[in-house]
């Protein structure tokens, strides 16, 4: 079981996704996440893949891009920390990594299923890490943050965008 962190843990900027978590144990959202997640996705049509809900607003497809790469920059983290490396994490500029990648002959299918093989590989990650390994301190952006908030705001940070692709992309 990895608990809710406390709002100490971790930078203010990220309350939000910590909160969108409404499970009490953070590996309970993570595999539920597994299933609903991909669950919706592929209810999306061909059609609305490339579709953004207003100028300037990523698509389907880059947000589910974001969505992957954010869990991979998280989860580097939680794994360095965890490890003992104290070596300060830089920040993310999202905008810089979409603009980077082309997505245009990139199979939606094959991007779910790079979300499933990331989220599993993210449950084994943090389904191994001890209590004292969830309890260590790095630093991300600037700012301190243990392995167990990392691991809420993957897990919040997914259902973040899951909140948003429902509001307002379906």
């Amino acid at each position: 079981m990895i608990n809710i962190p406390h709002n100490h843990e971790y930078n203010a900027f990220y309350a939000g996704y910590v909160n969108a978590i409404s499970e009490s144990d953070i590996l309970v959202a993570l595999k539920k996440q597994l299933k609903a997640i991909p669950d919706l996705l592929w209810t999306i049509k061909n059609d609305k893949q490339n579709y953004a809900y207003a100028p300037g607003k990523w698509t389907v497809k880059q947000v589910l891009q974001h969505m992957n790469d954010v869990e991979r920059v998280f989860t580097y983290r939680a794994l360095c920390f965890a490890r003992g490396d104290k070596q300060p994490q830089p920040g993310m500029d999202q905008d810089l990594y979409l603009l980077n990648v082309d997505l245009r002959e990139v199979q939606f299918s094959s991007m779910i299923d790079e979300f499933v093989s990331l989220r599993v590989a993210t449950i084994c990650l943090f389904e191994r890490l001890s209590d004292l390994q969830l309890d260590q301190v790095g630093s991300a952006d600037g700012h301190p943050i243990t392995v167990r908030a990392l691991a809420a705001i993957t897990a919040g940070h997914a259902q973040h965008h899951v909140n948003i692709l429902e509001e307002r992309y379906l």
